[in-house]
């Protein structure tokens, strides 16, 4: 039987890949201590704890008309930004995947209500948010497997849920040891072109409104206090400081990990800092004793069932 055995809310930005000489020309002088916060976290955690697999719920990665999750035996390749090849440009990953979780998770779609694929082309496109965080996690240690989960900009919180239960449910069923990494901003509203050379730095005061900060700084604090229930309860309200991809790679993730009924308290390494406006932390989520909550079911949806017509339905094209 399968089990997360760690989780993490990380911040992937580009700043983290540029040269330490041009990070502290950015930052006044100072290095981003979001660098130093994974180096610790590769030491503490990545490099030390028994796994299999890491699982990326990669909020760079939108899709439209179904879940998907990579399928590959290995991804490997160069790699630049569209959004900003002049920082990220060329940049080499190389990594196994696990096509066998993989089409387990896909094939929880069903009892779940929901689509979920699992793709296995080697042409699909890969982003910053898995291969920045690969970096400085997982690079080096090449038994390690590694897959990405998108998030769907046509679904809603209730959405992102399900796809974390079914995730949940496929891990317990494997017999992996996984760790899951929600890869994103909190508040992640961007400053305008021509004002965000001016809030480069990464101290807080830069944050886009001091609203968003505080907002951020506030959920912070209930991370740590592993008050997850709270976080999820208010969602609607954070959703006023536009959390990026909606915050669904922290909603899958709480999915898989028993939503409410998960109390494990966060670990934060290096500082809340800014992204040009963005609110940018890095939490770790120990498994606690006795393992993280299963799973919630999905209830029976109707609505769902009738539109899916059952498990391997066709998915609708998009437009």
């Amino acid at each position: 039987m399968g089990e997360v055995v760690g989780a993490g809310l990380i911040a992937h930005v580009p700043t983290i890949v540029l040269p330490e000489t041009i990070r502290r020309e950015l930052n006044d002088g100072e290095d981003t201590t979001l660098v130093s916060g994974l180096h610790q976290l590769r030491r503490e955690v990545f490099d030390v704890l028994d796994y299999d697999t890491v699982v990326v719920l990669d909020s760079h990665w939108a899709t439209t008309v179904e879940w998907v999750v990579t399928a590959q035996e290995r991804r490997s390749g160069l790699f630049t930004s569209e959004e900003l090849p002049r920082g990220m440009s060329r940049r080499p990953y190389d990594f196994a995947g696990d096509p066998e979780l993989a089409h387990l998770i896909a094939s929880k779609a069903a009892e779940h209500s929901t689509w979920i694929t699992a793709i296995e082309d080697d042409a699909l496109p890969i982003f910053y948010a898995t291969t920045n965080v690969w970096e400085f996690l997982g690079q080096g240690l090449p038994d390690k497997r590694w897959i990405s989960i998108g998030v769907c900009q046509t679904a809603d919180g209730e959405d992102a849920l399900r796809l974390g239960r079914a995730l949940g449910a496929a891990i317990a069923e494997s017999d992996r040891k996984v760790l899951l990494i929600a890869s994103g901003a909190m508040s992640h509203t961007f400053w305008s072109l021509g004002k965000l050379r001016d809030h480069e730095a990464s101290g807080v005061e830069h944050i886009f409104t001091a609203e968003a900060a505080a907002a951020d700084a506030e959920r912070i604090e209930w991370f740590k206090d592993g008050d997850h229930a709270r976080v999820l309860d208010t969602m609607d309200e954070f959703y006023r400081f536009k959390p990026e991809a909606r915050f669904q790679h922290y909603l899958m993730m709480m999915g898989a990990l028993g939503e409410g009924d998960c109390t494990a308290p966060g670990r934060q390494y290096g500082e809340y800092e800014n992204s040009i406006g963005t609110g940018q932390v890095h939490l770790w989520f120990d498994r606690p004793e006795g393992g993280f909550p299963a799973a919630r079911t999905t209830p029976t949806d109707p609505d769902y069932v009738r539109q899916m017509g059952g498990a391997g339905a066709d998915v609708p094209a998009a437009g």
